[in-house]
């Protein structure tokens, strides 16, 4: 098994690019079952979750090509399988996202309950409610969701208005991708609002869909009989680029990550400065500049975007543990994501609960190398920013968690003058 290596107290220095988003690549390369013709996406990163959705395109019949530079080419004409097996969808959540344009497309679909990250529930109720709203008849057994088109559609979904109770990304994306081939007007109220929805809709539109309301809480699709193929580049990793930031704070540097769209990343940049790091912003790159100085400590509470991503959560409580005084870190999304904790207390940081969503982080001066054990993706990089910022020489363990969201971490790490390397453990 491999581990990641990391000789800590290197103070990062240098320039990186972000890779394209995999939480927007995941669904566009979905979207792509809802059209006979060609859809290209451009800037796809080279990553475990992005080989696993192709391997599942595969699955249903899709002819897939991808090209030395990571551009990947779908056309779903030849689709003959509607099931998406539990082998692949179990590894993935995103997995689910083909259950949209398989129903929309061809009237059934048949999806494994998904796996991933296990930090929380996670349930698809809201998809589920989506889909039945638009005239579907959903069942679930054996571990399988099946849905299928009821007789009185006609062959098509109908549009409808679905308010989702929550809100959920990959729920309004799902129910956005059915939408545009359903008969008439679908709204999705209290819908998903990130950068990565955004994203698919207007790749949906480059295909032919029309979508009106994208990025706020309430989007209106006109469904259409059919889409055609379409070229589209894959939004920048606002996630992968926070976490360079982060890493650069928690070791006193100075890091300029380029190819990002800084708007998206208001949320993080805010709390960076209030660590007393100077953040510039250009059109397409961020500067952070710690200045050698500690950090001072934040107090985090993650929120569906335009708030505090909690993809960001496990990044900023690594660099809370060196800073100086106390911080509150509120979760609010997910009820298991501080799976973390336990691990960078082995590196001698403070961190202590209040009640099961907030934990209580008292900075240290100084974190200490050891062998510690990544839970989940978001997880794994805390890890990485923590041994980083720590003493000495830190191993750490299960990183096909990191595999999963981060193309080449250990190589861009070392482009800022980071110690890592991969090993066989």
């Amino acid at each position: 098994m491999q581990q990641l290596l990391i000789k800590g107290g290197q103070r990062l220095s240098g320039e990186v690019r972000a890779s394209g988003a995999k939480n927007a690549a995941l669904p566009l390369l979905a979207a792509a079952l809802l059209t006979d013709g060609r859809v290209r996406f451009e800037n796809v990163p080279h990553l475990h979750d992005v080989t696993t959705m192709i391997e599942l395109l595969g699955c249903l019949g899709v002819d897939v090509l991808v090209d030395e530079r990571m551009g990947v080419e779908v056309c779903a004409a030849g689709v003959n399988e509607f099931c998406a097996p539990y082998e692949l969808v179990k590894t993935m959540r995103a997995s689910f996202l083909v259950m949209g344009p398989l129903l929309a497309k061809f009237g059934e679909a048949e999806v494994s309950l998904p796996g991933g990250c296990a930090i929380g529930a996670r349930p698809v109720d809201q998809h589920l409610k989506g889909f039945a709203a638009m005239g579907a008849e959903i069942t679930v057994s054996d571990g399988y969701v099946r849905a299928a088109l009821k007789p009185e559609c006609n062959g098509r979904l109908q549009g409808a208005t679905v308010l989702f109770d929550m809100v959920t990304h990959t729920g309004t994306e799902n129910i956005l991708m059915a939408a545009t081939l359903a008969n008439g007007t679908t709204v999705l109220e209290n819908a998903a609002r990130e950068p990565e929805v955004v994203d698919l809709a207007n790749c949906l539109i480059a295909m032919g869909a029309k979508i009106e309301g994208a990025g706020t809480a309430t989007i209106t699709v006109e469904g259409v009989e059919s889409l055609h193929g379409a070229t589209h580049s894959v939004i920048p990793d606002r996630i992968e680029a926070g976490t360079y930031l982060l890493a650069g704070a928690a070791t006193g540097g100075k890091v300029k990550v380029t190819g990002v769209v800084p708007q998206t990343l208001e949320a993080v940049c805010a709390k960076l400065r209030e660590t007393g790091a100077i953040v510039e912003e250009g059109e397409d790159w961020i500067i952070l500049d710690m200045q050698g100085k500690r950090p001072l400590a934040v107090d985090i509470r993650t929120a569906p975007h335009p708030g505090f991503p909690t993809d960001m959560q496990a990044q900023f409580l690594a660099l809370n543990t060196i800073a100086e005084g106390t911080s509150r870190i509120t979760e609010t999304i997910f009820e298991n994501r501080f799976m973390h904790v336990q691990e960078i207390n082995r590196l001698g940081a403070s961190i202590d609960f209040e009640g099961g969503t907030t934990a209580i982080v008292r900075g240290v001066e100084k974190l200490h190398g050891a062998p510690i054990m990544a839970t989940d993706l978001r997880a794994s990089s805390s890890l990485v920013i923590a041994g980083l910022a720590a003493d000495g020489e830190t191993l750490v363990d299960r990183i096909y968690h990191i595999d999963r969201g981060y193309e080449r971490l250990e190589e861009k790490l070392a482009q800022l003058g980071a110690r890592v390397q991969r090993v066989s453990g």
